[in-house]
This record gives structure tokens, sequence and C-alpha cells, in this order.
């Protein structure tokens, strides 16, 4: 009897399993190491200790249907409940219409459940328990991300069931073949029964999943490509079976001219078997889709070195680390968890959450990531976020859940599917009717093959596949490249966007002032003037005057002595540097100090014109310099804004600051259309919403909780990943490392995964499209074409492979 690994809640067989722990008197079986170890170092995370009775999920309309999950009633199809909310609301509810989507358990009922199955096709199907989709007849698989380097159990399960299916098709095929020309492999009586012998393990074992899937789309009303095989194996192996049980039952019309009534046992196996092997592919293929997730698992540590009191670091798990503990990296380490650095000084490969390669220096005080490989320094950090909170998993889920969600452009699908189904079922039995009616003999035999040809050439699987599979492709690619897209419709709303809005501070500056100028005059030395005007500013909260304090550090130069201080407001600061009277602010604050700024205005308004802030600085009442401070443009401005203007975007700025400062930035950063400068958080949003009215597309790129409110109005919001959480809340897209040319990419992902969509999207209707008419026999009385069901099986199973292939070329930069 298998049990549930209390891990990543994967079914596993104690007696095969090589992964068993004990712990309080209970053994515990795991599908793999990795969650053997996981165990070990934290039992109590994943063993239930709440003696609460489980929860019983019961229909409203028929209280007696009790079951241990949630899913739909059997004899109403409605949505089965929890059993007190059922209970309550059964009175009103009697003589309603039950026919309802299902609908899924709310985030808190999830919450009890723990892990989640949902379908990669249809995120909205979510279930506490592995199973198909009813919608599709795909198997679930865990809405969460595991590092457990465990295969798909489908493709486990679908392979063996290939394995055995190719062994009796072939010579089921060969028997077949042989009796068409005249060869008889085995003589004629007993062929039938020899081909019922090989056929039988076939469609009734290595096909059973898709009679139940077809079964299942037939009870819920949604039909699919599971629908159309189980129609058409079945109506081969089912004449079959009759004509080998009860031959003489069957008319002479039902019967070759030599009087022999054939049978189509081979349509039967081998259609099944390459179903199987369309399938296996798939599977296949589709696990190339989670290498992106597997990576960035990867990428954290198993274990950690903890400082202990005594100052000894000790290895742990990292699951074990918790908030406030002090952890050594060594060289080359990964980092195991968000945190601060205590001590030591190293450089840092952030490439996994900025795309760029260059290391990062990282000192006392410096923020570090979980993920990231340290350099050739030793680093003390102390942990601030661990297991889900660390932006690695952060970035892990939000991955996850953009690969399941559905962009607009589905919706063609979806509605296409929805009576996709019926038709071809209806075309399949008018093309029966007509070759019945008119076909060479034997018409039955005509008659069936051809309408099991269109059966399953026309399995809509390839229509199904064409979007997820580009979307689940695309933002694993993102995720590489440092782009991070919440959901599909934020990427195709990205695809369609022709007006690009900014902010300025953060955006298209570093988002904090830095010391670009130090000017002399009256013979002062330049240094001198930094120092004593560091000085003083050194009890200054304001920004400005801590872009001076820094300027001078990375000036490797020290403050003087200050043994007085004192601020004005709006005009500047004074104060006494071992024995000078220094003062620094506007050209008013130095005329109050018996100094004149005017020898220095000419370059002060040069440097105001750009965008800079002055401070002018005097010493014991006589003028010593200039100080020029500016936020300055991020390194990647410049050349992004022109890629994004040379892409047919109108970009324009969007700022709180003044007018004049705005316009320098916007001049030098170049390519801006429109600048609109002193503006609150809602004139933002106000300006967003007009620009929409007007008919354009519109993606918003901000950093600040001031950007939030347009960053919600746009077509597309784009966060900064340096930016504040409210900002990056707000927005369908994040840009790790707050990089402009990130943006640049992720426009271009925009582009390559919506071309990727519309490319298997037109393959798979232009595939219908042909495949339908030529299964039909369309072409019979012109060149006397026919499609057997073995063909139309190949062509089915190759047309998904290439939708497949195709979006996986995505995620290889083909696109």
């Amino acid at each position: 009897m298998k049990t549930r690994d209390p891990v990543c809640g994967m079914m596993v067989d104690p007696a095969t399993s090589r992964f068993k722990r004990e712990h309080n008197g209970h053994s515990y079986s795991f599908c793999s190491a990795h969650c053997e170890k996981k165990f070990e170092a934290n039992p109590a995370a994943f063993i239930k200790t709440d003696s609460a009775p489980p929860m019983v999920w019961t229909c409203p309309m028929h209280p007696e249907i009790r079951e241990a999950h949630p899913g739909t009633c059997p004899k109403c199809g409605m949505t089965l409940e929890p059993a007190k909310e059922a209970q309550e609301k059964a009175a009103p509810m009697q003589g309603m219409n039950c026919h309802h989507e299902p609908q899924q358990p709310s985030s808190a009922e999830q919450d009890k459940l723990g892990m989640i199955w949902t379908c990669p096709m249809h995120p909205q199907i979510r279930q506490d328990h592995p199973g198909n989709c009813p919608l599709c007849g795909m198997a679930l698989e865990p809405e969460e991300p595991t590092g457990a380097e465990t295969e798909n159990p489908e493709l486990h399960d679908f392979r063996r069931r290939l394995i055995v299916s190719v062994l009796f098709a072939v010579p089921l095929m060969l028997i077949a073949m042989s009796g068409d020309v005249g060869l008889h492999l085995v003589p004629g009586p007993w062929s039938p029964w020899v081909q019922l012998a090989l056929t039988t393990p076939i469609v009734c074992w290595a096909g059973l999943p898709f009679f139940q899937r077809g079964l299942a789309s037939l009870r819920t009303g949604h039909f699919n490509m599971f629908t159309l095989i189980m129609f058409g194996v079945g109506a081969a192996f089912g004449y079959s079976l009759a004509a080998t049980l009860a031959s003489g039952v069957f008319p002479t019309s039902f019967r070759m001219p030599d009087g022999a009534l054939p049978v189509y046992y081979e349509a039967a196996g081998v259609v099944v078997a390459l179903v199987l092997l369309g399938q296996v592919l798939e599977l296949r293929a589709r696990a190339a889709t989670g290498d992106a997730i597997r990576a960035l698992l990867d990428l954290t540590p198993k274990q950690a070195h903890r400082i202990g009191e005594n100052g000894q670091p000790t290895d742990i798990a990292v699951d074990a680390v918790v908030v406030g503990d002090r952890l050594r990296v060594l060289p080359g380490e990964s980092i195991p968890v968000d945190g601060r650095v205590l001590d030591g000084t190293s450089s840092v490969d952030e490439a996994m959450i900025t795309g760029e390669p260059a290391p990062v220096a990282k000192k006392i005080g410096s923020t570090v990531t979980g993920g990231t490989i340290n350099g050739n320094g030793s680093l003390e950090i102390e942990a601030q976020a661990v297991g889900s909170d660390t932006m690695l998993a952060r970035i892990v889920k939000m991955v996850a859940t953009a690969q399941r969600s559905r962009a607009p452009i589905q919706a063609v699908a979806d509605r296409v599917a929805g009576w996709f189904v019926p038709l071809v079922l209806a075309i399949s039995v008018l093309t029966f009717i007509v070759w019945y009616a008119v076909g060479p003999a034997p018409r039955f035999g005509h008659a069936l093959l051809n309408a099991i040809s269109v059966l399953i050439i026309a399995c809509p699987c390839a229509l199904g596949l064409a979007t997820p599979m580009s979307i689940m492709v695309g933002t694993g690619r993102g995720a590489r490249e440092g782009v991070l897209v919440r959901n599909a419709e934020a990427l195709q709303a990205l695809d369609r966007v022709d007006t690009l809005v900014v902010d300025k501070t953060g955006t298209l500056t570093e988002g904090h002032p830095k010391l670009i100028a130090v000017e002399a005059a009256n013979g002062w030395p330049e240094n001198d003037v930094l120092c004593y005007a560091a000085s003083v500013e050194t009890h200054s909260q304001h920004p400005l005057a801590q872009a001076i304090v820094q300027g001078l550090k990375d000036r490797h130069g020290e403050p003087g002595v200050l043994t007085h201080f004192e601020s004005q407001p709006g005009l500047g600061v004074s104060g006494s540097v071992e024995g000078h009277v220094v003062v620094v602010g506007n050209a008013e604050c130095l005329k109050q100090a018996g100094a004149d700024a005017s020898p220095v205005e000419a370059s002060a308004t040069a440097h105001r014109e750009a965008g800079a802030g002055v401070m002018f600085v005097a010493v014991d009442g006589r003028l010593a310099g200039l100080i020029a401070v500016a936020d300055p443009l991020r390194a990647d401005t410049r050349a992004s804004l022109a890629a994004l203007h040379a892409d047919g975007l109108r970009i324009i700025m969007l700022t709180g600051d003044s007018d004049a400062t705005a316009k320098a930035v916007a001049a030098q950063a170049g390519n801006i259309a429109e600048v609109h400068a002193g503006l609150k958080p809602q004139d933002k949003a106000d300006i967003v919403k007009h620009l929409t009215a007007q008919g354009a597309h519109v993606a918003m790129t901000g950093d600040g909780v001031n950007d939030a409110p347009a960053l919600a109005a746009a077509s597309v919001g784009i966060a900064m990943g340096t930016g504040t959480d409210v900002a990056i809340e707000s927005a369908g897209i994040t840009l790790a490392h707050g990089s402009l040319e990130a943006l640049v990419r992720a426009r271009r992902l925009a582009h390559a995964t919506m071309r990727n969509i519309r490319q298997n999207l037109a393959f798979s209707f232009l595939f219908n499209g042909i495949g339908i008419p030529i299964a039909a026999g369309v072409l019979y009385p012109i060149c006397g074409l026919l499609l057997s069901p073995v063909i139309g099986g190949a062509a089915m199973a190759l047309s998904s492979v290439t939708v497949v292939t195709n979006a996986l070329r995505l995620g290889r930069g083909k696109d």
C-alpha cells in the first residue's frame, strides 16, 4: 500500500522506496534523497500534529454525496463544498439549475488542503490530490514547484504502456499487412483470432487511460482529444470484435468481393501505440519547460554555516535557518538566504537576479540575496528572509504562477475547442453515411475506416498546447534574463504596447544623489573645499548632504572635527570645523555669512541646467567654491531608450521633480517625446488613464510608492526590482535588477512569445483544415487517395510534437 511523501506529497511505495526515516516511532518513506534530507533537517515542518477531523466535501443538492476531497457531484455535476457550508446552502438552493462550471476551493480552504494539484493547460482546475483534468484529461501537476528530482509519474506510466503496445502492435501490423498482400503469415481463419489476442492488451490496458478520460469528457460535457480517440479506437475494435465473434450475422455489403469479412484490429492497436508515442514525446518535451524553475531551485545551497555563541560555525540545513541567524559564507559558495553583511568584503555574482555577468561589490551593511554566488572574500551575514520569503523563492513562485496563467489570445483556442469536437463528430458521422451510401465495396469497411480517420487526425491536442506551451517556455526564459512575468496577460499586453510612460527618479536615474563636481575658488584646494563641506554635512540628514559625505569617503578622505552645527531651513547649514567657520548653502546663505557667490554663479547655472543641485561653500566669510550633486542616469538608460524608441514606442516621462530638472534629465536620456513634471501620484495615474482613453496601449515603468497607482492603471505595469514592494505588487512585470536594459529584453521576449503562439495556432488550424477533408476522402474521386487511421494517428502525434518543439525553440532564444 502506497503512502504519501510528507515533504513533496507524492505517493510512494514503502516496499520499494530506498529513502526512509524513523521519527517518534513512525516510519516515513520518501520519493528522493532530497525530500529525505529536508525531512531530516526539520521533521516538525512536515508532520501534521493537529488532531482535527478531515474535511468532508458534499453536494448542496445531494447531501448523501460525501467525499474526502473537492470535486463535482456525480449526480448533478455541481461543485462539492465543505460539508457545513453545503448544509447551510441546501435549503435555498432546492430547485435551482445545477449546471455550473467547476469552481475551486477558496485560498483559506486550500491552505487546509496542503499541496494543490492543477492542470498545466487549465490552471483554474485545482484539487488536493493527483488526478486528471476534467476539461482536457491531462494529468494534474503540483502547483508549487519542488526541488525533488523525480520523473513525472504520468510520463513513467505512459512509457510502460507504450513499450507494451509496441511489442504487440508490430506483429499485429505485420499479420494484417501480410494478409493484404496475399502472404498470410497466419492462416486466414485464424488471423482474426490472433489479431484479437494481440490487440486486446493494447486497447484494454495500454489505451485504458484514453477511454477513462474520454468517458470523463462525456460526463462533464467538456469534449477533448480523448473523446475522439475513444470513439475512433472503440469503433474499430468494437466492430472487429463483433466480426470475429459473430461473423455470420453481417450482411453482404460488409464483405469483401471474395466474401471474407474484414477486421480492423491493426487500426485500433497501432493508433493507440501512436497516440501513446505522441503523449510520451509531448510529456518529455513539456518537462523541459520546467528547466527554468529547476535551475532556480538548484541555486540554493542545501546547507548553511551558522555561527554559534562561541563564534564557531556549525553546518545546518538551509531549511533550519531562522531570521536573525548569523551565517558564514565562504569564498565560492552560494549565499543561503537573503541577508545583510555584518562583516567582511567580497564581490557577489548576482547574474541569477540581474542577468548581468559583472559581480557586485559587497561590504558591511550591503544586502545579499540567497542563491547568488560569493566571490573571493569571506562574508558574515545576518539572515533577514528565509524559506518562502526569500527573493529566490518569490521568483520561483512568480515564474510557476506565470507559466500556468492564460493569455487572452488563448480564448481563441478555447472558443474553437468548444465547438470543434462536436463538429468533428458530426463530420465523422457524415463521412460514414456518404461512404456507406455511394462508396466502393466493401462499403461498410470504407465508411468505417474513413470515419475513424477523421476522428483520429482531428484530435485537437496541438490546438490545446499551442498557447500554454509558449507561455511556459517564454516565462521561463524571462526568469533567466531577469524579467519576471506575473501572468501571461502582461506578456501579451507588452507585445501590443505603443506608448511607454516612465518615472524619472529610480527608473531613468539611479534613485539616489551622487557628488558629480567640486569647483574651488579664491585659491582653495579642491579637496579642502569638499572636506570642509562634508564635515559640516555629517550632522545633516538631507539626501544631498549624505551624497557630499559619501563623495568624500569615495575619495578616501576623512571629515574634520565638527564642534558646532546650525541648520537654517531653506538656506543651508553652518558649523565650526577645526577652528574655521564653514557655511554650506545657497547664495542667500553665503550672503548672510558675508561671502559673495557671484564669481562661480555662471558655473552653478550650467550645473543646474544639466539637472544638478548646487551648494556654495564659504570658509571664514570667504567663498571657497561650489559643490554639485545630481541623481545620475543609469548607465544603460540612453541605449535602452534608444532601442525602445527604435521599436516604435512613444516615450513619456512623468515625475514629481521640478520642470527644469525633468527637462534636463530628458535631454540627457534622449528619445523622450513628452515631459510632465511636478506631479502627484494621482496625477500620474490620470495621465495614464487619459492616454488609454485616447486609444494608446500604455506600459508604465516605475519604482516607488508614488508610481503604484499609475502602474495599476496602465495596460501593463513594469516595476523596477530595486523599488518598493508596493510598486512590484502593482505591476505585471518586474525587472529583477531594476535595469532598463532588462525592459528591452522584456519587450523582445513579449514579441517572441506572441509570435511563437501565433505560429503554433496557425499550424494547428492549418493542420486540421487540411487533414480532416483528406481523412474524409475528398481526394479519392480525384486521385484515389485515402488516409488510413494509422497514418492519421501518426500525423496527429506529429502535430503535437511540432507545436511543442516550436515552443521549446523559444526557450533557446531562437524566435
